[in-house]
């Protein structure tokens, strides 16, 4: 998925200087309570750590409950009831099955086609295109589907959630923007008017028990405690409720009102404090002083509301204070003639304390 502050590209940096600090030990506990799509506490899961994950939005906990909350093998077990076809498929092919049951229901003109693409909107005020028509109506179907598996209980949680996330990332790849869902494209590009298939999302099988959250870091961090807290907060203004509000439907899909040129639902109770440069040091610092854990970790750029001086005076209260730094290219939404940056890459800071007062 193309998101905003993704770390797909610094992964290896992240794991190479996380070791620096606190030595190479899989066998602790990493909590990545600013977890967006899941991609870091996803890399560490696969090298044996736990992990606690929390996000603010339900899309991005719909992705950590499955990426990180799922580490079994799915059965479909009780869904062989509605689906007879699956009791002659062996355990390990029943994810593909089901994904490819679902991409051959026929679309339905639901929430997101009446919303979301041309042909729902069609002779209204605003009309929308963020989907083919095919798309939106696929969407809606699949979407329908498995909200009823999971009310006639013939689906599990876990499967639930497999199920969600697979839709969610493979409908994104069909969107209609030029990267986030701030605004649509005026015409169909060439790969939003291809249909799309439900592909199944990738489980991470491992032995550890996780856990998935979806609160206000502030909070969560007050009954939540691990060996390493790994931070990834907004830079900057942008919220990412505005920016991924069609996601946040699909994931829920409750039929919000919605608004404006681009369809918002309401999202106040999803803005982040950290996207305020008024009151972003004040939580911040909060956060740092009630973190439980051995080590803090921030990802940060050097173009963030925080400076390197405000970063570097609340993470040093807690201990030794250091960073390390990785130039890296800027996030594709930024580079719009719309933005007035004028460098293509940026420095990524990962600041780090090793606290001395741990408040386990």
């Amino acid at each position: 998925m193309n998101y905003i502050g993704s770390k797909l590209s610094l992964l290896e940096f992240l794991e190479e200087s996380i070791d620096k600090v606190a030595g190479k030990n899989s066998n602790r506990v990493f909590c990545d309570l600013f977890a967006g799509t899941g991609i870091v506490g996803s890399y560490f899961k696969k090298k044996g750590y736990k992990i606690i994950a929390n996000d603010i939005q339900h899309y991005s906990y719909v992705l950590n409950r499955h990426y990180i909350g799922n580490h079994r093998e799915l059965t479909f077990a009780k869904l062989t009831k509605e689906v007879s076809d699956l009791k002659n498929i062996d355990v390990k092919d029943r994810r593909d099955f089901v994904c490819n049951y679902l991409s051959d229901l026929k679309g339905k003109k639901g929430f997101i086609y009446k919303n979301y693409c041309i042909g729902g909107t069609k002779g209204e005020k605003i009309e929308r295109q963020y989907f083919s028509d095919e798309n939106g109506m696929r969407c809606d179907s699949i979407r329908q589907k498995i909200e009823e598996w999971k009310e006639k209980k013939i689906i599990s949680d876990d499967e639930y959630y497999f199920l969600t996330t697979s839709l969610i990332e493979s409908i994104d790849k069909k969107a209609n923007t030029a990267s986030v869902y701030g605004a649509f494209l005026k015409k169909l590009k060439k790969t939003a008017q291809n249909n799309f298939i439900l592909k199944p999302a990738e489980l991470i099988i491992n032995n550890q028990e996780h856990e998935v959250f979806n609160e206000d870091i502030n909070e969560i961090l007050k009954k939540t405690a691990g060996d390493i807290l790994y931070l990834d907060p907004p830079y900057n203004q942008r919220q990412y409720a505005t920016n991924y509000h069609i996601l946040e439907t699909i994931a829920k899909y409750d039929n919000p009102e919605i608004y404006g040129k681009t369809g918002l639902r309401e999202y106040q109770d999803q803005k982040s404090v950290y996207c305020s440069k008024l009151k972003v040091k004040k939580v911040f610092k909060d956060l740092i002083l009630n973190a439980k854990t051995k080590y803090i970790f921030l990802s940060y750029n050097n173009e963030g509301l925080m400076t390197l001086g405000d970063i570097k005076e609340i993470m040093s209260l807690r201990g030794e204070y250091g960073n390390f730094t990785k130039e890296y290219n800027r996030f594709k939404a930024d580079k719009s003639e719309n933005r007035n940056f004028t460098a293509n890459k940026t420095v990524e800071y990962l600041h780090y304390v090793i606290c001395k007062n741990q408040k386990y």
